[in-house]
């Protein structure tokens, strides 16, 4: 018996919407992930992208336990000698509050050009408006 390894092109993705205010961000990053991966479905296979479409709204309102706020320190580099900034999770959330949710997603993605290619399906907005309502996303509840 042969495995059946359905095409790319006719793999039928859909788009959700996830209301992401008072949840905690791990836990709703891991769900987010196994959605752009395309674990949930029964077609799933590592080597070729067979997720769905995720649009994030209200990202400014994520919740961290603990003391993540003041104690998780996000890094990144300017390209010059000694140019590492570093910056806590509150002074990320009121700079740029969707980049919360981009980053803890992107680390639970490949590290290839398939994790790009699924990283390209998320869409994160602060507000509770998006401008994908043509695409007649389904309410997703975690």
């Amino acid at each position: 018996m042969k495995t059946h390894l359905t095409p790319v092109k006719e793999v039928d993705r859909k788009w959700y919407v996830v209301d992401a205010e008072d949840m905690v961000l791990g836990r709703l990053a891991s769900e987010i992930a196994t959605r752009l991966r395309g674990k949930h479905k029964p077609i799933y296979s590592t080597f070729m992208d067979t997720g769905d479409f995720v649009v994030v709204l209200n990202a400014d309102k994520v919740r961290l336990t603990g003391n993540k706020w003041d104690a998780k320190v996000y890094y990144r580099h300017t390209g010059y000698m000694g140019g590492l900034k570093e910056e806590t999770a509150a002074k990320l959330r009121e700079r740029k509050p969707e980049e919360l949710v981009y980053r803890a997603v992107k680390g639970m993605l490949p590290k290839n050009s398939l994790g790009r290619k699924q990283l390209k399906k998320l869409k994160v907005y602060v507000g509770s408006e998006h401008p994908h309502q043509a695409q007649q996303p389904e309410t997703l509840q975690f």
